[in-house]
């Protein structure tokens, strides 16, 4: 295969004129310099051209292997029901690119895999000697057990059933998370999942996974065993959450797209549990139905945020189309980028950074762009972090950004593009992990890349209580996030283990640890009141969200009480606290505002009162609400907001406040 050259740009715009191609396309060696001449790279970084086609066209997803090998989906067969057809009859290819001679460009290409059942796949996930690849109505499982980079035989089935075929809104990536579950989304064109014989998934909660309102609506989030069971839907109700990532601490974060021109695109801290406002809760009607106190701004109108049971949005970004997102948890890039979101944005052309910060018990977040370009065939389908820290964008390069059209109508001149940011001067640095010993696992579980992780959680995970000393040193580390990564597997060594290191989790100082310990104790079915009771009256209101949710549908008799005591310190405007209270008495608001009533008497008269009203769904509520609407101190606004509130009650109560209404003269 013929060398890839590569241009470098550092730090700032080059001035470049476009003049005429060669030919009428975009193709090529000349094409792709000259689309690189128009970047943009944020202070202290540069970005070179990795590979282009004929190596790779039409990238739709990618995935970074623990040996810094790009895996990447195409989309040459996008679209199958436009004018174009089929382009490429055998069907899409999964090429795997590397660097063998370590000079930071692609030299050499090999097909993983070609046939049509990969066609425009938006979802590839490399873990060790297996693949999972997501692509509507399918969720496959490759393997390749002596590593030549091909696969074994034809796929697995692990998931079907799944609409949104030949649709950006179908099933998306997979990725691997620090407890050593697997996570994923799919789109609101996704809507049901079913085992591979056919049967409809069952979740953890008994629900069957289908969006048809009991309870799950449009997009969702999944959690789930690495053999695939234990189906866990984390959130519902958005609308085409392209891809997911889940950091150290096990929190998860993806973006979400709106209906096109609203500007509205977001992005989203997945509080566990919740729903995210694209569609009614109870009726399924979108969000240009008129209703009752809706805001202003269509943009914020648009996810259902003036409804009780949404819950808020971290940030919105205006127009666009949202595709790949990760975590950034390494140490190469400058320190603004360290820690922090990392997401492409193909209509605006932008490959960027969310710098998070807590607040209340959510967090706000600010935009820092990485990567951009005039140039408007560049579009950033995703972006991976590789071993060495460095990150790779892979680059569609069309004049569309999906949304059923391409412009690239022919095979022979299809383009693709692969890109690698680094600071300037960056030397790829290959080495092989160590996955034997504990002390290399250790060193390998800090990596940057999550392939690399996966291996060394295994390998550390398969060594048990031989482990433990090297993974007590991580935990000794200053670094919270590397100390999360070791107490996941400190406290998996055995049941006795779990006790121990997460009882020491709880007593950190650090409020992420914390947290982190206290979901550990949930997923290794640990006793959750007893630590609920210590963490109470925890300083971080961000640890009380993470010990109300773990009240949801808990039986225990102390439950009400410890919810209640978590509700008093409730300070009346932070809605992620409001929201995780509600999430947490789910199916039990009876008892649990009965248990605040008792600690807060009269809730009419308290502001937090009004807020947790507001949000509730027992049978008392309708009642309250009506007084709430008739005090002669609510003013409009809030009247508003109650009286949508009333919408979301039911029964005989709610029939009754309703006739009560009406006997309440007009203001």
């Amino acid at each position: 295969m013929k060398k890839f050259t590569s241009l470098v740009l550092s730090g700032a715009v080059l001035s470049f004129v476009l003049t005429a191609r060669a030919d009428a396309t975009r193709s090529g060696r000349d094409n792709a310099l000259g689309q690189l001449k128009q970047m943009k790279v944020a202070d202290g970084l540069e970005v070179k051209l990795f590979a282009l086609e004929p190596a790779v066209v039409n990238p739709a997803n990618l995935d970074i292997d623990a040996a810094g090998r790009i895996w990447v989906t195409e989309g040459a067969n996008y679209r199958l029901f436009q004018k174009w057809g089929k382009l490429r009859p055998d069907g899409d290819r999964i090429q795997v690119l590397e660097d063998t001679n370590g000079d930071g460009e692609a030299d050499k290409a090999t097909t993983f895999y070609q046939g049509n059942e990969i066609n425009t796949a938006l979802g590839i996930c490399v873990l060790g000697d297996k693949v999972i690849v997501s692509c509507s109505p399918n969720v496959l499982l490759f393997e390749d057990k002596n590593g030549d980079l091909k696969a074994d035989g034809p796929p697995k089935i692990i998931f079907t059933g799944i609409k949104g075929v030949d649709h950006d809104h179908g099933v998306h990536a997979f990725i691997f998370g620090p407890d050593g579950k697997l996570y994923f989304n799919m789109g609101n064109d996704g809507r049901e999942l079913h085992t591979a014989d056919g049967r409809l998934v069952v979740d953890a909660e008994g629900n069957e996974v289908i969006t048809r309102g009991k309870p799950y609506r449009q997009g969702l989030a999944f959690r789930l065993n690495e053999d695939f069971t234990g189906v866990e839907v984390l959130g519902h109700n958005f609308r085409n959450n392209y891809e997911l990532t889940v950091d150290s601490f096990g929190t998860v974060w993806q973006s979400d797209n709106d209906d096109d021109g609203n500007q509205g695109v977001r992005i989203n801290y997945v509080m566990e549990h919740g729903n995210f406002g694209y569609s009614d809760e109870l009726t399924g009607a979108g969000w240009g139905q008129k209703r009752t106190g809706w805001e202003g701004e269509v943009p914020k109108r648009h996810w259902h945020l003036n409804d009780p049971g949404v819950v808020p949005n971290l940030l919105q970004t205006g127009a666009g189309s949202p595709t790949g997102i990760t975590i950034y948890e390494g140490k190469l890039l400058p320190e603004v980028f360290q820690n922090q979101l990392i997401h492409c944005d193909a209509g605006p052309r932008v490959v960027r950074a969310y710098p998070v910060t807590k607040s209340g018990a959510g967090y706000d977040a600010t935009i820092k762009d990485i990567l951009t370009s005039e140039d408007s065939w560049f579009r950033p389908s995703d972006v991976g972090v590789a071993p060495d820290g460095s990150i790779f964008v892979a680059d569609w390069n069309d004049s569309g950004v999906g949304g059923h059209y391409m412009a690239d109508h022919k095979l022979e001149t299809m383009t693709g593009r692969i890109y690698r940011v680094a600071p300037p001067g960056h030397k790829v640095r290959g080495s092989t992990p160590d996955f034997k010993s504990a002390k290399g696992a250790v060193a390998a579980l800090q990596s940057p890349n999550q392939a690399t992780r996966y291996l060394a959680w295994h390998a550390l995970h398969g060594m048990g209580s031989k482990a433990e000393g090297e993974l007590k040193k991580l935990w000794a580390n200053n670094d919270p996030r590397m100390r999360a990564r070791a107490l996941q597997l400190l406290a998996r060594i055995d049941t006795k283990k779990a006790v121990e290191w997460s009882s020491k989790g709880l007593k950190d100082s650090e409020s992420d640890l914390r947290i982190t310990a206290l979901r550990i104790a949930g997923e290794r079915g640990l006793d959750v009141i007893p630590i609920v009771k210590t963490l109470v009256n925890d300083p971080s209101v961000q640890v009380r969200r993470e010990a109300a949710l773990a009240l949801r549908h808990s039986k225990a008799a102390e439950a009400p009480a410890l919810w209640a005591k978590l509700a008093q310190q409730y300070d009346g405007k932070d809605r992620w606290y409001l929201e995780a209270l509600g999430i947490a008495a789910d199916k039990q608001w009876d008892a649990y505002l009965t248990a605040w009533q008792q600690l807060a008497h009269d809730v009419s008269k308290s502001p937090i009162g009004r807020e947790l009203v507001w949000r509730s769904r027992a049978k008392a509520t309708p009642d309250l609400l009506v007084q709430l609407i008739s005090d002669s101190g609510t003013n409009e606004t809030e009247r508003n907001r109650y009286l949508r509130s009333l919408d979301f009650q039911s029964g005989p109560e709610k029939d009754a406040a309703l006739l009560q209404l009406l006997t309440i003269p007009a203001k």
